[in-house]
């Protein structure tokens, strides 16, 4: 099918999604949650099973798909950045004059989606242990600065421009314009409508689709769900000497259940931008604090250089292939994890991004979020860098084990009012991950029922659903949960091939749209 016969097609779905009377796909349903349901049956019936099969396809996928992932993000970006210099920039998407929410509010709740509970943990941990096992491109290295540099460019890229721009910008531009233009459902389906046309939106190859990613999604938010239980309890425990105990993990996400549940079922004019809202200040007032109260002057520096570190070394990291062992286990595998999320974070933010222009889009996405990542990792993990440095090992031997909570502990606990900020960042880190649950029962709800105000049965279905096949995995041990985050990987391949066209659909789109719009 030619892009001009796709742009100028309307389609009568529009109408339907409108007056909210789409049916349930029982197809995609039953695929996506049967198949996550067959997943921790076959955890609880067989662990060892379970991950002998899962660690084969991890090591497949991350063999055969790695470098094509690592070329995927990165076209995304380049072709991204390349959409906001032109006339294209100014194209307003999703057929309103104004934006629905304020600029505040709206990056409020794309940082706190996206960036989730793991940008809290990871932010403590992955800079320590690429301090203490150099990657690598960037070798071993006698300065400890600039050691400590190296180790926050390299999380700077697996937090960066490439992960953000694979959740929401050339996709995001062309559900929306999809959808909103021209009437298609907003579903992961719709991304290949550009190839396959009429069949992908009526036919079962379309609900196989949004199975896949909704698999990838539900995966992608279980785990953290899971590690949400499995961390707290660690802390609560080490700062209070309340019981690492199963109870205790599954009393910590039925609470999370609950809340983000509650949440989704407000709508996202309430709920979510509230979470969201909330969240982003006690970010912004935890950041303050370390960077006024931790070591300053290390932060400035070390997030300059970072930022100068990165960019310098921006191709040869996004390409590196030298250690495909290295890569498995790092690059490729938040590559494999972002990307399961890739078709689901672009309906959300199509969602909430009506009214803005795709160059508004594009830098708030892959430009300043990421920014603000990198700020937000440096003052996290350079701080404890710094105490690392200044100190041998306080922080290392906390992170012995990859124990993630361990070492934000650590790095708290190196603080002034050591109990408190602990306490803050335990609040932050369950306040982004229930942000997470609730946008992603949003979103997966969406998909399912094909209307943009899904029924409050099946959101609560799809909250309660993961939270529970959380509590069962870690009921099995950590083991479960690992499995899962592996699995995601495995995830990552269909659903990558799904996000492909939108290298070639989104530009077309884009041309197409300022020429509507009467762009010169």
């Amino acid at each position: 099918m030619e892009m001009s016969d796709i742009i100028e097609k309307e389609n009568t779905l529009k109408e339907l999604n409108d007056k909210g009377v789409h049916k349930i796909d029982k197809l995609a349903l039953v695929l996506s949650s049967g198949f996550l349901m067959a997943f921790v049956v076959l955890a609880l019936y067989d662990a060892k099973l379970l991950s002998v099969v899962v660690n084969g396809g991890f090591a497949w996928s991350a063999k055969f798909f790695g470098a094509y992932w690592q070329f995927l993000l990165l076209a995304t970006f380049l072709i991204g950045i390349g959409l906001t210099l032109g006339r294209t920039g100014s194209v307003v998407l999703g057929k309103l004059e104004k934006p629905e929410m304020s600029t505040f509010q709206w990056i409020s709740i794309i940082m706190c989606t996206l960036l989730a509970g793991g940008g809290v943990f990871w932010a403590a941990g992955e800079p320590i242990a690429h301090f203490v096992s150099p990657p690598p491109l960037y070798g071993e290295q006698t300065d400890m600065f600039q050691k400590a540099v190296n180790a926050l460019s390299q999380s700077f890229m697996h937090w960066g421009f490439l992960a953000w721009a694979i959740l929401g910008t050339l996709t995001a531009i062309v559900l929306s314009h999809l959808h909103y233009d021209k009437g298609l459902p907003l579903k992961p389906r719709t991304l290949l409508y550009p190839v396959f046309g009429d069949r992908v939106i009526t036919g079962p190859l379309g609900s196989i689709v949004d199975a896949f990613c909704i698999v990838a999604v539900a995966a992608g938010t279980i785990g953290p769900i899971g590690f949400l239980g499995l961390q707290i309890s660690y802390a609560l425990n080490a700062l209070f000497e309340i019981p690492d105990t199963f109870a205790t993990q599954m009393t910590i996400i039925i609470l999370a259940i609950i809340i983000y549940t509650i949440s989704a079922l407000s709508g996202l004019t309430k709920g979510i931008q509230v979470l969201s809202r909330w969240n982003i200040t006690l970010a912004v007032v935890l950041m303050a604090y370390v960077f006024i109260f931790g070591p300053t002057a290390f932060i400035v520096d070390a997030y300059i250089q970072g930022v100068g570190t990165s960019i310098q070394n921006f191709l040869p990291m996004a390409t590196f292939r030298g250690d495909t062992g290295w890569l498995s286990w790092w690059t490729v595998f938040f590559w494999g994890w972002f990307l399961g999320y890739g078709p689901m974070m672009a309906i959300f933010i199509a969602r909430i991004s009506r009214g803005r222009s795709i160059r508004m889009l594009i830098l708030a996405v892959s430009i300043f979020a990421p920014l603000i990542t990198m700020f937000w990792f440096t003052i996290v993990g350079g701080a404890g860098l710094s105490f690392e440095i200044a100190n041998p090992g306080v922080i290392s031997e906390a992170f012995k084990g990859f124990n993630l909570p361990a070492s934000l502990l650590a790095i708290t606990q190196s603080l002034p009012l050591p109990l408190i900020t602990s306490i803050l960042f335990l609040i932050l880190t369950t306040v982004f991950i229930v942000t997470t649950g609730d946008s992603m029962t949003y979103t997966m709800s969406v998909v399912v029922s094909g209307s943009t105000e899904p029924s409050p049965f099946l959101r609560m279905f799809w909250g309660v659903l993961m939270g529970v096949l959380a509590i069962i995995l870690i009921s099995i041990g950590s083991g479960g949960i690992s499995a899962l985050q592996s699995f995601i990987v495995i995830t990552a391949v269909p659903v990558s091939l799904v996000l492909l066209p939108a290298l070639w659909s989104a530009p077309m789109i884009a041309i197409k749209m300022a020429d509507e719009q009467g762009l010169k």
